[in-house]
């Protein structure tokens, strides 16, 4: 399969999906999308024919096992999900999409008997709850803490199984270019070489600066299994408080956790929600051109990039959280989506350590987050 437009594209750029060991080229449009929120890859790849006429089959259809790379850079295996084809007068297209291997654990529920785990790492019982689908799970952060019980609620997937557990745990989930799943830090793929810059690569940068769901207290209550050691009134009332000096009038929010919760996870809850809103609030969408970055590599999801944006007010370091490459008429751009880091904390680090790095001029949200950003050590 050859097409015009894709000949002429660097063929380190140059897109391939591989099934049954045969690899295809060629296409005129390209979606490929890699994110820290949705814990699954999505591709979807056509082209398109003008003219009488149709396109050559391609012997592709949903359920096979697939590779998508870009140049010699693999960035999704999954399966192929849909074949969609169309025709008008004028033209005829064809395409495939298809998504990560964890797929299945979004999809699916969690099936696993006994649907109990105790005084289990949560790396085990995210390993146990992925081990009926076949996905492999891999840490960037260890084992994490042991969790007093986890028990899987009647209907829900893989992945909400999952999700609810790291939620306490501080840490998060996501996939990489195998298809497994993986337990990540915030900036646990390293730093990009290049920033995005206004004037140099930025094509397009938007932000909401919308913080309707900050507040200045969180509450985050539960409950606790009766033991031996432990008051009944003691052990069934848990609650954890944080607050917010940064929300300049009274904002309470009130969360009920689920689960056997400690008086400690639920103040880490509540740091956490605070952190994470203020965070997403500065949230900002960026439109880069090419797909590469000037040592070669690819733009990647979950590393850590400096942004500097007069226009928006930005000079700081950003998360990357997610990663939408594209191919149309209009060239390769990828389209980014980008956080403070501090938002996607694992833990929350020290009030001394934010204060370290206050004199940014060209960050006018100081106030709010630093500018300067370094993992918790």
């Amino acid at each position: 399969m050859t097409d015009a437009t894709a000949a002429a594209l660097d063929p380190a750029s140059r897109v391939s999906l591989t099934v049954g060991g045969n690899a295809w080229e060629g296409w005129t449009s390209v979606d490929i999308t890699a994110s820290l929120d949705e814990q699954c890859r999505s591709f979807q790849i056509g082209i398109t024919r003008l003219g009488p006429g149709g396109i050559d089959q391609v012997p592709i259809q949903h359920g096979d096992r697939c590779q998508v790379r870009i140049g010699q850079d693999l960035v999704l295996t999954g399966y192929v999900f849909a074949t969609p084809k169309a025709h008008d007068p004028q033209s005829t297209a064809f395409g495939i999409a298809g998504r990560s291997l964890t797929a299945d654990l979004v999809d699916c529920a969690a099936i696993n008997k006994p649907p109990q785990f105790k005084q289990r790492s949560m790396r085990a019982i995210a390993t146990a709850l992925a081990a009926p689908y076949g996905i492999t799970v891999l840490s960037q952060v260890g084992d994490g803490e042991v969790v007093a019980d986890h028990t899987i609620q009647p209907g829900e997937t893989v992945f909400e199984s999952i999700d609810r557990l790291l939620k306490i745990g501080r840490l998060l989930s996501t996939d990489d270019a195998e298809g497994r799943l993986v337990l990540a830090a915030p900036g646990s793929s390293g730093r990009a070489t290049d920033p995005i810059e206004v004037g140099r690569n930025t094509k397009a940068g938007d932000c909401g600066f919308d913080f309707s769901d900050c507040f200045s207290e969180y509450r985050v209550i539960g409950q606790h299994a009766t033991g031996n050691h432990r008051n009944g009134a003691a052990a069934n009332e848990v609650a954890g408080t944080a607050t917010d000096g940064r929300i300049a009038r009274k904002r309470v929010k009130v969360i009920t956790e689920s689960g056997n919760l400690t008086p400690a996870m639920a103040t880490s809850r509540a740091q956490w929600e605070r952190d994470n809103r203020i965070g997403k609030a500065l949230t900002t969408n960026y439109e880069v051109a090419g797909w590469r970055q000037s040592d070669g590599r690819l733009w990647q999801v979950n590393q850590i990039v400096r942004v500097i944006d007069p226009i928006l007010g930005f000079d700081r370091d950003m998360l990357v959280v997610s990663c939408n490459y594209r191919l149309d008429d209009g060239g390769s751009v990828v389209r980014m989506v980008v956080a403070p880091p501090e938002g996607y904390q694992p833990e929350p680090p020290a009030p001394e350590k934010r204060k370290k790095n206050r004199k940014k001029k060209g960050d006018k949200f100081e106030y709010l987050l630093p500018s300067d950003w370094e993992p918790n050590t």
